[in-house]
């Protein structure tokens, strides 16, 4: 397990920030739970929108450093409406977990919508997903839809959640 006391969250405005999200997301994602080129096309497609034209001053994302290597990123953008932000592409390498850099960049994503007037946060994952669930129920989120899905797989659930941010 990786020492935390290293630990860094920090703008992902550095070269090669937004690649490794996409490579951490597919390679990760490929490895824990099977899922393949339509997630990472997701993914693509999520870091492109970000990278073309998101608004620095209403959207953002964040690279966790540990060590001085990338071990995390949480990406901030604009939901369905102006009042509304997404949390999007949450994600810990397997060394760095278990230690609270997920609460960290959440809280860091949060802090930000806040800054940034947004009225609530949404987020849409997948159910195999506990770690990150428990992180954002311990935040206040809460469950507003499920349904299941085979985007990536057979046998997933889609979850909605949402949080209040007034």
């Amino acid at each position: 397990m990786v020492q935390m006391s290293a630990a860094v969250i920090r703008p992902a405005d550095q070269p090669g920030d937004l690649g490794w999200v996409l490579q951490a997301h597919g390679e990760l994602y490929a490895a824990e739970y099977g899922w393949g080129l339509p997630f990472e096309a997701l993914v693509a497609r999520i870091v492109a929108d970000y990278a073309e034209a998101h608004d620095p001053a209403r959207e953002t994302a964040w690279i966790a450093e540990v060590g001085g290597e990338r071990a995390g990123c949480i990406f901030c953008v604009q939901g369905p409406d102006e009042s509304t932000a997404k949390l999007r592409l949450l994600l810990l390498t397997p060394a760095a977990r278990g230690q609270g850099l997920g609460g960290r960049l959440v809280d860091t994503c949060l802090a930000f919508a806040r800054d940034a007037d947004y009225k609530r946060m949404v987020l849409w994952t997948n159910d195999p997903l506990e770690a990150a669930r428990n992180i954002y129920l311990r935040r206040g989120f809460t469950l507003t839809g499920s349904e299941p899905h085979t985007l990536f797989g057979e046998g997933l659930i889609s979850q909605y959640y949402e949080l209040d941010l007034t």
